[in-house]
């Protein structure tokens, strides 16, 4: 397995408890979802297999990638993994690429550092990388700078980046939210061909359960900083096995009742810090049994390949 995570905890700054007791694995070569609502704790999960959380976090549990022991890593440790070995693609790329330096500086710098490479031998290998996303004139691109482009394009350059030094590993970010429907299929099947062509692997965290099923073989659905469900995608968004996730589809345009009706979620999302002593989801699921209201369910199996955090564990057909 090329990234295992167990156990994985992790409580900010304040001894705030954010993310708690996750376990999850990508292979090589497999793209894997990671959905929920916004404040979920994917993202904190995804800044901590890089060390990118605020200063003063702790991270408990285990996390291993390509043989390595992550939360073992020292200054010297993290730079050899960032990039060479994971890589990450941030939500805004506006905000993810520097203003004041050109593409192709952008673009270089990394393959200069980690591959040992010349400047003349990094600008080569720029343009093959922007060919590579599919940006016209990679040459001009590579003297033009990032508010130059549309956000479509500037998200391909910042995939571009991320690919430099040949990471085996790379997180997107919620990489298609600010995009329009045509440039987000744009940028899930170039993710979906480069995992074909050079065995990339590839963590997706997003809140949209459509692009899951366009692009990943499992899911993890987090809720309240914790995984409820998970398994392959198609049985996970066909059959739900937790009320969470059923919720989370029922939500969408055109979801569980198919007449484009949304099904809003009862309630709040749980504050960090104060979630109730059993289900995180407790206070908003009419499943709910005694059960729920004790102690955090652990992930149970139910069926092939397939776990939830649910006492219940109703099957909760869903069509689209």
């Amino acid at each position: 397995m090329l990234l295992a995570t167990e156990g994985l905890t992790i409580t900010l700054p304040g001894g705030v408890p954010v993310v708690h007791d996750v376990s999850l694995e990508v292979g090589a070569g497999e793209i894997v979802g990671v959905a929920g609502e916004s404040g979920s704790g994917k993202s904190l999960t995804a800044q901590a297999l890089l060390n990118l959380l605020p200063a003063g976090s702790t991270v408990d549990g285990a996390a291993r990638f390509d043989g390595k022991d992550l939360l073992g890593l020292d200054r010297r440790g993290w730079q050899s993994v960032r990039g060479a070995g994971i890589s990450m693609v941030f939500q805004d790329p506006t905000a993810a690429l520097h203003p004041m330096l050109s593409v192709g500086t952008q673009l270089t710098e990394h393959m200069r550092r980690h591959l040992g490479l010349s400047r003349r031998a990094a600008r080569a290998r720029a343009v093959e990388l922007l060919d590579q996303v599919r940006i016209p004139d990679p040459e001009r691109t590579l003297r033009s700078y990032p508010h130059q482009f549309s956000g479509g394009m500037r998200q391909r350059v910042a995939i571009a980046i991320a690919l430099a030094a040949r990471p085996k590993l790379l997180i997107a970010d919620e990489p298609t939210t600010a995009l329009d429907v045509t440039v987000q299929a744009g940028i899930l099947a170039l993710l979906s061909r480069l995992r074909d062509e050079t065995g990339l692997s590839v963590l997706f965290i997003t809140h949209d359960l459509g692009v899951l099923s366009a692009l990943t073989a499992r899911t993890y659905v987090f809720y309240a900083g914790r995984v409820l469900e998970t398994g392959p995608t198609p049985a996970v968004l066909s059959t739900p096995r937790h009320p969470y996730t059923a919720a989370l589809l029922g939500a969408r345009p055109h979801g569980a009742t198919g007449t484009g009706a949304l099904q809003p979620i009862p309630g709040s999302p749980v504050i960090p810090g104060a979630a109730p002593p059993g289900c995180p989801f407790e206070p908003r699921c009419s499943y709910a049994v005694d059960a729920c209201r004790t102690a955090p369910p652990e992930l149970a199996r139910t069926g092939p390949d397939r776990y939830a955090a649910c006492p219940v564990a109703p099957e909760l057909e869903v069509s689209a």
